[in-house]
């Protein structure tokens, strides 16, 4: 199952990163949702430190990819987090097995 995790500073309650871990089951390299959920994520990521140029805090490894940003960008960077939101949603709706979200506090 894949974890997504959406970063919430306690202070003031905004989403300032991500953390995604974990498969969908199926066998690597041919699973639609985890191709789905890794491709928005890095969409995401790429967006926030590529486009925005915002400097984050990433971990990237097999499996597992956490992303950052200071509290003073989440302004900028929150339609990119919210688009990332709705997807996963979307997706959770159609795969409930596949993904599991929550909102962890830092």
């Amino acid at each position: 199952m894949i974890q997504c995790r959406f970063l919430v500073d306690s202070e003031n309650a905004c989403c300032v990163g991500i953390e995604f871990s974990g498969h969908a089951g199926g066998e690597k390299g041919t699973d639609i949702v985890c191709a789905a959920v890794s491709s928005a994520v890095y969409l995401t990521a790429n967006a926030v430190t590529d486009v925005l140029f915002v400097k984050a805090d990433i971990t990237a490894e097999d499996g597992y990819l956490r992303l950052q940003i200071p509290v003073a960008d989440e302004p900028k960077c929150r339609p990119f987090f919210r688009a990332l939101e709705v997807h996963i949603q979307n997706l959770r709706e159609e795969y409930p097995k596949s993904i599991n979200m929550s909102n962890k506090e830092v």
